[in-house]
C-alpha cells in the first residue's frame, strides 16, 4: 500500500516559512552553479564560433598561439601555392597572412587598463570570415595607418570609437570603422592592414600566422601530409581555425568550472543543512500523522519514501527558481582576460540543455542528502509512541 502523492504535495508548504527559506537557499546555490557553467560555456561558445571549418591556421611548430609564432614571408608565399587552397573569383588563392600584437587601452569609467589584441590582416580576411561586417564607418584603407575595432572594444574602452586615434608602436592610428562579428571573439579585437602593422612593429619579414581557406574542408588531412613530406614546410604545423580557438578557451573554461564548483560546494553545504532542518521539523510536527499511517498499515519504506519525496520536491522548486533567475544572465555581456591570449575577451552567458539537466540533478542531489536522515527518522518512529505524543 502506497501513500498518495497528494499527501506529500499538500504537506509541502505546511510550514511556509521554513519551506520558503529552504527553497531560497537551494535557489541561491543552483543559481551560482548554473551561472558558473553558463559562464564557462559562454567562453567556449564565443571562441568556437570564432573559427570556421574550412579555414586552416598555419603556425610555427612549438608555438601554442599566434603571439609566439612566426612565419617568414617567403614560406608564406610557398604555402599559397599548395593545391588544397581555395581560389577566389580573381583567380588568386584565398589566404590571409596575419600578425598579432597586444596593446593597453583604458576602460570606460575606471583607471583600469585592459589588454586588447590588434590583428593585422589582408583584404581576404573579410571573405574568409563572412560574419565580420562593418556596422559603422568604413574599412581601413590599404597603405594607411587606419584601423577598425570590434564592437565590444568600442563599447568598453575610452577613445576606441570612430574618429578617434590610438597611439601604439610609436604611431598614431585612426579608427575609421566598427565591425560586428556575430558574437565571436573577433569582436574583442582591433584590425588593421598586416603590412602596415608589420612595418610599425619593425618585423617586415615575418607574419604571426597564415590563415587559408580550403577548397574542401575535407582536404585538411591531405594538406597535413604535404607538410610532412615537404622539407621546406616541416617547421610548420596546421590546425583548423575552429579547433584553434576552441583550444585557446579550454584552460579558461576549466578554470572557471573548477573555481565555481569549489564555491558552489561551500554554498551547497548550507542549503543541505537548511533542507535537513526543514525535514526534521516536518517529522517532529507530524509525529501523530506518522503513527496513524503506520497503524493503517503503511510500511516504513512508504514513510521514508514520502518524506524523501517531499525533500526532493522542495529542491526541485528551489532549483527551478535558481535556474530561471540564472537564465536572465544571457542578456548580459561581460569581459575578462583570456588565459590563452592574455587579452580581453567579451562574451555572454550561455544556457544549454546539459546545464539545465545538470542543475536539476544537482538540486535533487541536495534534496536527497538533506532529506535522507530525517526520512529515516520518520520511518523508524515507534507506532505506539508516535500516537501517544498527541496526548
Amino acid at each position: 500500500m502506497k501513500i498518495p502523492i497528494t499527501y506529500t504535495i499538500r504537506n509541502l508548504f505546511t510550514r511556509k516559512l521554513t519551506a520558503v527559506l529552504t527553497i531560497s537557499g537551494i535557489a541561491l546555490v543552483v543559481f551560482v552553479f548554473s551561472a558558473v557553467l553558463m559562464m564557462a560555456y559562454g567562453v567556449e561558445k564565443t571562441m568556437v564560433a570564432t573559427g570556421y571549418d574550412d579555414n586552416v591556421l598555419f603556425l610555427r611548430k612549438g608555438a601554442d598561439n599566434e603571439l609566439i609564432s612566426g612565419i617568414e614571408r617567403d614560406v608564406a608565399n610557398l604555402i599559397t601555392t599548395l593545391p588544397q587552397i581555395a581560389i577566389g573569383a580573381d583567380s588568386k588563392p584565398i589566404y590571409s597572412p596575419e600578425v598579432l600584437t597586444i596593446i593597453n587601452l583604458q576602460k570606460f569609467g575606471t583607471q583600469d587598463m585592459g589588454n586588447v589584441s590588434v590583428r593585422g590582416v589582408s583584404q581576404h580576411a573579410f571573405s574568409m570570415r563572412p560574419d565580420v561586417k562593418i556596422t559603422e564607418g568604413k574599412t581601413f584603407t590599404p597603405g594607411a595607418r587606419e584601423i577598425i575595432v570590434g564592437k565590444n572594444i568600442a563599447k568598453q574602452f575610452q577613445g576606441a570609437q570612430v574618429g578617434h586615434t590610438i597611439k601604439f608602436t610609436g604611431d598614431e592610428w585612426t579608427i575609421v570603422g566598427v565591425f560586428d562579428a556575430k558574437g565571436t571573439g573577433f569582436e574583442s579585437e582591433i584590425w588593421g592592414e598586416a603590412d602596415q602593422l608589420m612595418q610599425a612593429l619593425n618585423r617586415p619579414s615575418a607574419f604571426s600566422s597564415l590563415t587559408v581557406k580550403l577548397r574542401d574542408k575535407n582536404d585538411f588531412e591531405a594538406l597535413q601530409k604535404m607538410l610532412e613530406v615537404d622539407n621546406r614546410l616541416k617547421t610548420l604545423k596546421i590546425e583548423r581555425e575552429k579547433d584553434y580557438y576552441e583550444r585557446q578557451s579550454r584552460f579558461m573554461a576549466i578554470f572557471i568550472r573548477v573555481l565555481g564548483l569549489v564555491i558552489t560546494i561551500g554554498f551547497s553545504a548550507g542549503a543541505v543543512v537548511g533542507a535537513m532542518i526543514t525535514m526534521y521539523a516536518a517529522v517532529a510536527n507530524r509525529t501523530v500523522e506518522i503513527g496513524t499511517l503506520r497503524a493503517l498499515g503503511f510500511r516504513r519504506r512508504n514513510i521514508l519514501a514520502t518524506f524523501l519525496l517531499e525533500s526532493i520536491l522542495l529542491s526541485v522548486v528551489g532549483g527551478t527558481v535558481g535556474l530561471v533567475i540564472a537564465s536572465g544572465l544571457q542578456f548580459f555581456t561581460i569581459s575578462t582576460v583570456n588565459f590563452g591570449t592574455f587579452s580581453e575577451l567579451a562574451f555572454s552567458f550561455a544556457l544549454s540543455p546539459d546545464i539545465i539537466i545538470g542543475s536539476f540533478i544537482f538540486a535533487i542531489t541536495m534534496g536527497i542528502i538533506g532529506g535522507f536522515l530525517p526520512s529515516v527518522r520518520a520511518a523508524r518512529l515507534n507506532i505506539v509512541n508516535a500516537l501517544r505524543s498527541s496526548a
